[in-house]
């Protein structure tokens, strides 16, 4: 059966750029493969244009990001008429997005083919303001990709967007064909005799480093720079030749402009050593590098922490890295001596060709990427009955218990733990990441219930038999935990109570409410819960997600589902920082004294599903107990992890 993949790309060869490149080499060897390779990207369309390339024309740009108001119905019929086995979504991309409001998108696996972080620039407010918007659906994108490719193991472990993703991440190097494409005959603007030949290739961006390599070229003798591309700093470099070129002489630095393949191709060719003196690491990786290295030409490269362009010269033995490359002395020292070391030039060169062939050919990432679109048969992921229990943390800025109390769970040998980061502003998901715990951040604020049933829905997705919930502020011991799990083939939901921390105002909220609601149970808001498979399955569902809080409402639904309740007396400690995310002003526990008589009413209103179900409690026999509704026959009820 034909494996059928389609590519969401940003933009098409003849538009220039690495990621084209490597996009439109990987979708031919795909294609030789016997792989139903497609496309879609932006761009006017071209009369020779194969059939599974579609191009949707932009209508507006806005801070590099293009915008086509055709994009989402293009994708939609391609999704109808195609019905890809695989997405393959190259990002950064905004057009990517339009695949979270697709059902049939959501129904497929998507690969992410991680290019390049989003870095912004402070002193570019635009991009800064863009990317406040551009993030939660980048976000979004990651946390629902089978998996994600990094194009090299330097830039993954730079990543920060990458960080909560890593069990979903593989390493698969860019690569190219390793045959050139053919080389122009017709003239071409080259170097001038007798001089030392340069070349530098691509768009005339803030982040390619252009004027530092023209300072220090310009103050080398025997040295001549060519430099291909355009873009928007083209003004500014072409004024930076002319004041460092002496009146009456030749330029020894030129702009070419855009070349095409060909010509580009023939200076590649001609070209004594290479340059990228890029400053940042938007350079993620450096695919005019493999152009390069592919006609076997040394490379000289910026050394940039956290790109995959140092690891690709160290990898290869392409060519040297320039230290501090933003400095022009640091380029000079490396440009000084060239034209004294060709041989040693000569011999990176040929290191290079021989690393391409071996290790960054496109045939060998086609069989790499082959084996990730596999890897996308398990997804969703399969359950896993031998999982038995995941714990689930809640966590809005709580930067100073979470990782003493995550460190605590795994000596206790609970190494299941799952953090919902909801929108922490100090630093508390890298600090549950580092302790050791999977991390979710949601793209929207959820609360603590939403984080709750989130990470209750993730244990439900990957197997897991039961779920604890635990709140992050320390008040939960991690040793009461033997104590529920003892009273859990007794009952579907265990609660860890410790009524003795609440104040009188709460204890005569909790008397009032159970008045209402007929239960028998002292602590009715702990969130330390023990929930098993078939009440994750009801607290998991739809409907649960309308509740604002976990306590009563949570337990009025398992009570109707005809699940049991029991209640175990646990220890418990003061809060140790910050204060509660319900209980935090007057307006807030009015609110929440309304919303949950409501829902105690609801239970005189709405029949209860199922026999009534004794709640058991050890704390004392409660004498405000109500008698039970009158059931009815039960519905069934769709679990959605």
């Amino acid at each position: 059966m034909t494996l059928r993949v389609l590519h969401i790309g940003k933009f098409y060869p003849p538009d220039l750029g690495g990621m084209e490149t490597f996009l439109e080499g990987l979708v031919a060897e795909q294609r030789r493969q016997g792989v139903d390779a497609r496309v879609l990207v932006h761009g006017r369309p071209r009369p020779d244009d194969p059939a599974w390339l579609v191009r949707v024309p932009v209508q507006i740009q806005l801070v590099y990001a293009p915008i086509a108001l055709g994009f989402r119905p293009a994708l939609r019929q391609l999704l109808d008429e195609f019905r890809p086995d695989i997405l393959h979504l190259h990002l950064p991309n905004n057009a990517s997005f339009w695949c979270l409001t697709l059902p049939r998108a959501l129904r497929t696996p998507w690969v992410v083919h991680w290019h390049s972080d989003v870095l912004v620039n402070p002193r570019r407010s635009a991009l800064r303001l863009a990317y406040v918007a551009y993030r939660p659906f980048e976000r979004a994108v990651l946390s629902r990709a089978a998996r994600i490719i990094a194009t090299s193991p330097d830039y993954l472990e730079a990543s920060n967007p990458l960080r909560p993703c890593r069990s979903t991440c593989a390493v698969v190097p860019l690569a190219l064909d390793p045959n050139p494409p053919p080389a122009t005959d017709a003239p071409i603007a080259g170097w001038n005799s007798g001089t030392f030949r340069l070349l530098s290739i691509g768009r005339l961006a803030h982040y390619k480093g252009f004027d530092t390599l023209i300072r220090a070229v310009a103050t080398t003798p025997g040295l001549e720079l060519l430099i291909i591309g355009e873009g928007e700093q083209r003004p500014k470099l072409e004024s930076l030749i002319r004041q460092l070129t002496p009146q009456g002489t030749s330029p020894r630095i030129r702009l070419l402009g855009a070349l095409n393949e060909a010509g580009k191709t023939r200076l590649l060719a001609d070209t004594e050593l290479f340059c990228l003196a890029s400053c940042e690491r938007t350079e993620a990786f450096g695919m005019v590098v493999l152009e390069a290295m592919r006609l076997g030409r040394p490379c000289l490269v910026s050394d940039l922490t956290g790109s995959g362009l140092p690891w690709l010269i160290r990898e290869s033995g392409a060519g040297w890295l320039v230290s501090d490359p933003t400095r022009v002395e640091s380029w000079q020292a490396c440009l000084a001596d060239l034209p004294a070391r060709r041989a040693e030039l000569a011999a990176a060169g040929a290191r290079g060709r021989t690393a391409l062939e071996s290790r960054f050919a496109m045939a060998a990432c086609e069989q790499a990427l082959r084996h990730q679109y596999a890897l996308c048969a398990e997804w969703p992921a399969p359950r896993r009955p031998d999982r038995t229990m995941l714990v689930v943390i809640p966590a809005r800025d709580e930067v100073e218990t979470i990782a003493t109390l995550i460190g605590q769970l795994r000596v206790a040998g609970h190494r299941d733990v799952l953090v919902i980061d909801d929108h922490s502003q100090d630093g508390t998901g890298e600090a549950a990441l580092n302790a050791g715990a999977r991390v979710i951040r949601p793209v929207l604020p959820l609360g603590a219930w939403g984080g709750m049933q989130t990470g209750i829905r993730y244990g439900l997705r990957a197997g897991f038999g039961h779920v604890l919930t635990m709140d992050a502020d320390g008040q939960h011991e991690v040793q009461e935990i033997p104590k529920l799990l003892a009273a859990s083939p007794q009952a579907d939901v265990v609660i860890g109570a410790f009524p003795e921390r609440a104040s009188r105002l709460r204890l005569l909220a909790w008397a009032w409410f159970r008045r209402l609601s007929g239960f028998d149970l002292r602590d009715l808001t702990s969130g330390f819960r023990l929930y098993n498979h078939a009440a994750m399955s009801v607290v998991a569902a739809p409907a649960a997600t309308q509740l604002d809080y976990q306590d009563v409402g949570a337990l009025l639904m398992i009570r109707r589902a005809g699940l049991s309740i029991e209640e175990v007396p646990v220890q418990m400690q003061l809060r140790l920082s910050g204060k509660s995310r319900i209980f935090n002003s007057w307006f807030s526990v009015l609110k929440y004294m309304a919303i949950t008589t409501l829902l105690c009413l609801s239970r005189w209103e709405i029949p209860s599903i199922g026999p009534q179900p004794k709640s058991r409690h050890r704390i004392g026999e409660s004498s405000e107990s109500i008698p039970p509704p009158t059931p009815h026959p039960a519905t069934g009820s769709s679990t959605h992890p």
